[in-house]
Order: structure tokens, then sequence, then C-alpha cells
């Protein structure tokens, strides 16, 4: 069992200078694309891909969108006329990856807010990443990169963690790839409390982004930080290594709830680790 997913680098050219205020190029980028998604796709397409309808599990409102953006690089980075920047979009429609889709919104994105023009696109071969567990891992440290909110946890407390990370890779792979997990998740989430936090270093962040749609703020700050975690890790560790991918909590798709394993001295060494 994996998790699969098409990571894809889209290479720019600023036509003018570029500020991505702090904690904004997410927000800036999704917003551009789904203006310009609007302009150069089918309904259906832009439906799929920007504003999906829940067909998924039971009770899903609002289903996670096929894709998150990477640009963390650019939070405060202002960008001179003539000179190239990056970021990746991570897709996780395997049956049918827009790539093409995501370069003509791209190459018809060029706007007062982001006055660039799209010089090329590097797609990676698919992403597989084994789910089933190897180790054994006792202890490991996590760093929150970018602001994470997990709905009504103020802390990274790793059962709820683990359930929102589970839940959301078998959401996507049940919407967009080969089906969802077959585990028994009851049984995988008593087994996750048995899991201590033995540190936690966040910090809060605040961060706000005003829907062009309906001119509402929205708050899609979180914490950054890191926690350590000990107990047997062992299987838990390969869903880790996919939410470094997915991310995990609210707003993932402006590139929220990103997280990396730390290796922790003394300890084997996870995949993946940076």
């Amino acid at each position: 069992m994996t998790f699969d997913l098409l990571p894809v680098r889209f290479d720019f050219t600023a036509l003018s200078s570029i500020h991505f205020a702090p904690g904004q190029a997410g927000n800036l980028l999704r917003g551009s694309f789904g203006l310009a998604l609007r302009r150069v796709a089918s309904h259906r397409d832009y439906t799929r891909i920007f504003e999906p309808k829940s067909k998924g599990p039971s009770g899903l409102a609002d289903p996670p969108r096929p894709f998150v953006f990477r640009a963390s690089h650019l939070n405060g980075a202002t960008i001179q006329p003539g000179e190239l920047f990056s970021f990746l979009v991570h897709l996780f429609d395997t049956r049918n990856p827009p790539v093409q889709l995501f370069a003509d919104a791209f190459a018809a994105m060029t706007s007062e807010k982001l006055p660039a023009t799209l010089t090329g696109s590097a797609p990676a071969d698919l992403l597989s990443i084994p789910l089933e567990p190897v180790g054994p891992f006792n202890r490991i440290t996590l760093e929150f990169t970018t602001p994470t909110e997990l709905k009504n946890a103020d802390r990274p407390e790793f059962d709820v963690l683990l359930a929102r990370i589970r839940d959301r890779i078998s959401t996507l792979r049940a919407l967009y790839g080969p089906g969802p997990l077959e585990i028994d998740f009851r049984a995988v989430g008593e087994r996750a409390k048995k899991i201590r936090m033995t540190r936690c270093d966040l910090q809060r962040v605040a961060a706000t982004r005003r829907s062009a749609r309906t001119g509402q703020t929205h708050t899609i700050g979180g914490f950054t930080g890191t926690a350590e975690y000990e107990g047997d890790l062992t299987e838990f560790v390969p869903y880790l290594e996919a939410a470094r991918y997915t991310g995990v909590g609210r707003h993932c798709v402006w590139g929220n709830g990103e997280i990396a394993i730390q290796q922790t001295p003394g300890h084997a060494e996870a995949p993946g680790i940076v």
C-alpha cells in the first residue's frame, strides 16, 4: 500500500517587481491560479480541481483539493524584473493528473498582483510513498515548518495529529487515487494514544486572507515549531512521511501544515528525514 503523488515545479520570470508578503505567497499564488483556471478550463475541470463537490466519505462537506502549493520559500521575498522564481505543486490526482491544465492556467495568470510569465514546468516522476512500517523507531522530532492549525486542538498531541494525517491520506486516496486506506482506523487510533509528547516548542503565527469571491477575511495562521514524541512509532512514520507532501490540518492547499521529520540522535533515522 502506497500514497502516490506527482510533484511539479513551475518556473516564472518576473515582468515587474513582485513582493510576496510574509506568510502570503501561497495565498497569492492560489488566488491568482484560481482566477486563471476559471478562464482556461471547462466548468467541469475547474470544479474538479478548484471546487470539488462532496462525493467521498459520508459527511465530508468540503473535500480536499487535489493539490497543494509549496511556496513558503517565497514568503517575504521581492523578485526584481527579469529575475526567475519557482515553486512546487503537489498533485494528488494520479488517475488523471491535471499537469497541462495547471500549466495553461499559470501561463494565463499574468496580472497586476502577479506580473510574471511562465517559462517552463518540470513534472517529476510519480512519487510512491510506502505506507508499510519500517524501523524500528522509538523517538522522533517533528518540525511544523509552516503555520499549522488542527481543529479543536491547541497542541499537536500525537493521537490527534496522527488522526488528521491518517484521515487526510485516506480521503485523498479515495477521491483521487486507488482507494481509501485498508486499515483498522479505530485500532490505529488506540495505538497512537500510547505515544507521548516529551517536548513541545511552538510559536503562534497570525495571518489572514481576504476572499475575492465573498469579500470576507479569514484566518490562515497557526503554530510553527517542533514537538518530540516517544513510544512505538514504527507503524506511524510512513504516514508522517506522506504528510510531508500532503500537509496536515486546515488550509493545506495554501501550503499550511507542512511538516518535516528531524533525526533524533541515538535513534534510527526515518526515510526522508531532512
